[in-house]
């Protein structure tokens, strides 16, 4: 068996798509279009180039882009000050703190500080909460294009038996719950799983988001089964620097039904699901129906 190669590239790009002409509406028929701020503290160069793409992007797709940089230094207090104002700007639809902060900087308290309606990373406790129990809320993009992609794979995913490789706030424990909301059976497991292998065996749906690379082998996978590809690790082979994922790739796609790649795979779904994550709070504050096709 063969997998069938998911592309996140493609799909991503039909989503944002899908954003752009709901945006162009909303700006015909109500003159308003969502606004996107994103904060960055410090000078981490990864960071830059993803504050960079997400710029480009929601540009890109009609809504406005407003960009703070701000040094390194920067206090918390100067940083809360900021979310406040943002919180009252009434142009700013999605507020975005990129992490990770420098250490100085608490994350948590930073991150609660944005109005739950306006965080569109989906990472406020009160959206963890609302998520958890089933309830309308913003939910964290990466665990959003996953399911987004389940469900264009498979259709319904009612019944079906899921395991998440992965206890992450930012991506296990949401996705966890995503796919109980869509009826599956779910089990979240880490590297510490007794007899990790026999638990990931038995899904017809594994998303791998451990955070090690290659972790997930092939004899792991029941055959047929979808691999949701998570990670992102950077390693170096044959004296070259690569990107692979949490599962081996060549192994897992000669047993699996579908796969995500990696690079092209799940990454490029995340800022396409924070533009229409961007929309959907613009919607909801609004009161206007949201979009079909790009919520939870």
């Amino acid at each position: 068996m063969t997998a069938q190669i998911i592309d996140g590239k493609a799909f991503a790009a039909t989503v944002r798509a899908k954003v752009a002409a709901h945006v162009a509406r909303l700006k015909e028929e109500f003159g308003e279009h969502p606004g996107l701020a994103v904060v960055i503290v410090g000078e981490d160069p990864a960071s830059h180039v993803y504050v960079r793409s997400k710029a480009k992007q929601t540009i890109e797709v009609g809504m406005n882009s407003y960009e703070h940089k701000l040094p390194a230094d920067t206090s918390e207090a100067e940083l809360l000050a900021l979310i406040a104002k943002l919180n009252a700007d009434t142009s700013v639809h999605g507020i975005l703190v990129q992490l990770p902060l420098p250490k100085h900087l608490d994350s948590d308290l930073v991150i609660n500080s944005i109005d739950p309606a306006k965080d569109v990373d989906g990472f406020h406790i009160s959206n963890v909460g609302l998520l958890g129990t089933g309830q309308k809320s913003m939910v964290p993009c990466t665990p959003l294009g996953c399911l987004m992609m389940l469900r264009d794979y498979h259709g319904d995913l009612s019944g079906m038996n899921a395991v998440v490789v992965g206890r992450s706030n930012i991506v296990g424990k949401p996705m966890a719950n995503l796919l109980l909301g869509d009826s599956c059976t779910v089990t979240i497991a880490h590297s510490r799983t007794k007899d990790l292998p026999s638990v990931v065996r038995q899904a017809d749906i594994v998303v791998a988001a451990v955070g090690r690379p290659e972790m997930v082998k092939g004899d792991w996978i029941k055959p047929g089964a979808t691999v949701i590809d998570v990670g992102i690790n950077r390693i170096e082979r044959d004296g070259k620097g690569i990107l692979v994922g949490d599962a081996d790739f060549d192994s897992c796609a000669a047993v699996a039904g579908a796969i995500t790649p990696v690079p092209g795979g799940v990454g490029p779904m995340t800022i396409a699901c924070l533009l229409a994550n961007t929309l959907t709070a613009f919607c909801r504050a609004k009161d206007l129906p949201e979009p079909q096709g790009l919520t939870a």
